[in-house]
């Protein structure tokens, strides 16, 4: 309707159009897609346990790229990064000793990020045991995550990676992106305690608008802890 209108003030049809103050419906807020703490744990455990080219691989091979999957996957859980930033982290962004690792994001902004534990450790075992064997096989490159070739690990590859985990820990791989890691990150946090404030940050977020979005789900949450725990509750 707002269309016609317009067109017959173009044409002369017209004297002036109706709809113009008239705002369009907003679309309804998507939630983000979480997964539960459990499914998590699920994915990150069932992360390198078989080579990821859908292919017959030598042992040691196979080993090397276990460590980086798991590397991987710690990564982007632990840090909330995105595709992105995980495929385009280099060596020299990352301290381990600090726990901290720069992502570089959106419109060249870049932000320090605390790393877990667990991802440190993950990052440990990666850039000792099996990142000098990778990169030996290509010509040098200052990528953290490195593929079978010695190159730097690819967006497609990384969704290949998180594709086999997901199937292998039983989950339903088609609704599992590397966002759904950042999704889960986020939620957990907020589920957590964490104020939307440092999250926002943690996420690299021009607006806290857009974090805003993650408190839906934990409000969500809420209810269904409520309606579950509390006496008066139920009817």
């Amino acid at each position: 309707m707002r269309g016609l209108h317009r067109f017959a003030v173009r044409e002369g049809l017209s004297p002036d159009d109706p709809s113009t103050d008239v705002a369009p419906p907003a679309p309804a807020k998507r939630l983000p897609k979480a997964l539960a703490v459990e499914d998590v744990l699920r994915l990150l455990d069932a992360s390198g346990t078989a080579p990821t080219n859908g292919q017959a691989a030598p042992a040691a091979s196979g080993d090397l790229l276990a460590l980086r999957d798991r590397a991987l996957l710690e990564f982007l859980y632990g840090t909330g990064a995105r595709i992105s930033e995980a495929v385009g982290l280099d060596r020299d962004d990352l301290d381990l000793a600090d726990g901290s690792v720069v992502l570089h994001g959106k419109g060249g902004r870049t932000r320090l990020v605390p790393i877990g534990s667990y991802a440190s450790a993950a990052l440990s075992a990666y850039l000792v045991r099996a990142r000098p064997a990778l990169a030996a096989a290509g010509r040098g490159t200052a990528a953290t995550f490195l593929n079978a070739r010695g190159g730097r690990l690819s967006r497609q590859s990384a969704w290949t990676i998180l594709r086999h985990a997901a199937e292998t820990a039983g989950l339903d791989a088609a609704a599992i992106s590397p966002h759904t890691l950042r999704h889960s990150y986020a939620t957990h946090l907020l589920d957590g305690g964490a104020d939307v404030r440092v999250v926002q940050e943690l996420l690299g977020h021009a607006s806290v608008t857009t974090t805003q979005v993650y408190t839906l789900v934990t409000v969500e949450h809420l209810r269904e802890v409520y309606a579950l725990a509390h006496p008066r509750a139920r009817a």
